[in-house]
């Protein structure tokens, strides 16, 4: 039996809905102004764009931490306190010495909605930004501020895997979840970019020079 228009605009308002919803956040995140006029008015940008624009619907996990929020919320203030710190410090102290770098970061999940919210999460924080998303290999391009050495590098990269696996504790997949519980136990990661045949993972592109 086919559903009916009406269900049908239902189902895909819902489908829409936690696009729209983090969109609002997003905006409110940007302007740092979450007063209800600030946000009703994101909301109307987020409905407009939805509409004027394709956008793939969201699958979520079905799963959803909120101790874990609580937690993620804390520790993402405290992540965005520091840095604005080490930024100052870097461009009183350092200004043009120091060396960026721009390096590949493979995550373990292939979700859209997981790599968008490592994405904004990364880029929330001062002094480093996405510059590029490879959604077929699940792999974000970072610049990364004060980066001159291979194992600073590797700190960052680090880092951003660790974003990843903390946003997974709050709302990825319960075989995501299990996977990142049995890296604390010891397991080596696995990311989607070592998963899927053919791929060029950041190792390959790191001895080019380009990307590390």
């Amino acid at each position: 039996m086919s559903q009916s228009p009406r269900t049908k605009r239902r189902t895909s308002f819902l489908q829409k809905l936690p696009l729209l919803i983090w969109l609002v956040l997003v905006w409110g995140s940007l302007w740092q102004d979450f007063s209800p006029g600030n946000l009703l008015f994101g909301a109307l940008i987020a409905l407009a764009v939805s509409h004027a624009f394709y956008l793939p619907p969201i699958e979520l996990s079905g799963r959803f931490n909120v101790l874990r929020a609580v937690t993620f919320m804390l520790w993402f203030i405290k992540q965005v306190t520091v840095a604005s710190f080490q930024v100052l410090y870097w461009s009183v102290v350092k200004g043009p010495n120091i060396r960026n770098a721009v390096l590949a970061v493979p995550l373990r999940s292939p979700s859209d909605f997981m790599m968008t919210a490592v994405g904004h999460v990364l880029s929330l924080i001062p002094g480093s930004l996405v510059v590029e998303v490879d959604r077929g290999s699940a792999t974000l391009y970072v610049h990364a501020m004060n980066a001159p050495t291979k194992a600073s590098v590797e700190k960052v990269r680090a880092d951003v895997q660790g974003f990843e696996a903390r946003l997974i504790r709050i709302m990825g997949t319960r075989a995501e979840l299990a996977a990142v519980k049995a890296e604390h136990a010891g397991a080596p990661m696995v990311t989607y970019a070592s998963t899927s045949a053919g791929r060029t993972g950041p190792a390959d592109t790191a001895a080019t020079g380009e990307v590390l």
